[in-house]
């Protein structure tokens, strides 16, 4: 039987997609078919399957989730998503919901937590507890109501930050927050890898920029990513560029340019690489598709979270 959460993202969702909201940074989503695997950017987010089952990839690693598990992103990471159970009677339907970083800072300066030192990775799967569940619920119901919007939607995005803090994965989340441990570390050199992609990097640089040994900078990076910070990089560019020439219409060796390659052949094979296809047909392909312009915009928007 669907759940409560199901019923009501089918009924906010006309089709298949990423449907915005009112509600600052709430996507619904929804798929009537299993999909392939598609490369993107997934921001600091919570992200819970209400309906059917799917799979992210970051790096090696693969997390599997459906409606009894939630997922949670603490920074923004290049993954691989996949939904591997969606039919027409059974649509599958989620929602994604990015992390405010001051109100997890605030709740998180309250509350009494384990203290750890060890790195986190960014991404992470748990149960979902019913009290999670009712409060996202509640959510998306106000999505379709302007008129308690604006005042219960703050309200119930502040208990659901609350949930999260006090959930198997509360450390982990307030390791994003707080603190100068290790993963707060390799945080700030994300977002440094994030503001400067284009240009050369060096890992002793990354290292000095997170306060660490180049060799602890290196192990405690593949720890949060499941990746070296050439390969985030690398993500980084790719993603850029494929947004440049779908958004600016740039061809290939003027995206690849722009976001630090010199050899266009090389761009060409890695992009293929991530992608699946040569940037053109790539490209050709993605903008005949009815999504093609929605996704392009929150490609953009998840880079620059």
């Amino acid at each position: 039987m669907p759940t409560q959460l199901a019923k009501v993202i089918e009924r906010l969702t006309s089709g298949d997609g990423s449907h915005a909201t009112e509600i600052q940074g709430l996507m619904l989503h929804r798929l009537s078919a299993p999909s392939q695997p598609v490369p993107g950017i997934l921001c600091a987010s919570l992200c819970v399957v209400a309906q059917g089952r799917k799979h992210v990839r970051l790096g090696d690693e693969i997390y599997r989730y459906d409606p009894e598990q939630f997922l949670l992103v603490s920074a923004d990471m290049p993954i691989e998503s996949h939904v591997v159970t969606a039919s027409r009677e059974s649509p599958y339907l989620s929602l994604s919901l990015e992390l405010d970083h001051a109100m997890v800072c605030e709740l998180a300066a309250q509350l009494p937590m384990r203290e750890t030192s060890a790195p986190s990775a960014a991404i992470a799967v748990s149960p979902i507890e019913p009290a999670l569940l009712d409060a996202l619920t509640r959510l998306v119901m106000l999505a379709s109501s302007a008129r308690d919007r604006a005042v219960l939607a703050p309200l119930v995005a502040r208990e659901i930050t609350y949930r999260l803090l006090t959930s198997a994965q509360g450390p982990r989340l307030k390791q994003m927050a707080l603190g100068d441990g290790s993963t707060q570390r390799i945080l700030r050199a994300l977002r440094w890898l994030r503001e400067h992609f284009t240009e050369p990097v060096r890992v002793e640089t990354l290292a000095r920029e997170a306060r660490l040994s180049p060799s602890a900078f290196h192990q405690h990076f593949k720890s949060v990513t499941s990746m070296s910070p050439l390969q985030y990089q690398k993500q980084l560019r790719l993603h850029e560029a494929r947004r440049l020439m779908l958004s600016d219409h740039l061809d290939a060796a003027e995206a690849s340019f722009r976001v630090g390659y010199e050899s266009p052949s090389q761009f060409s094979r890695e992009y293929r690489r991530l992608f699946g296809a040569p940037p053109r047909q790539d490209v050709e392909v993605v903008r005949s598709a009815p999504l093609a312009t929605k996704d392009r915009r929150r490609s953009r928007v998840a880079l620059r979270a």
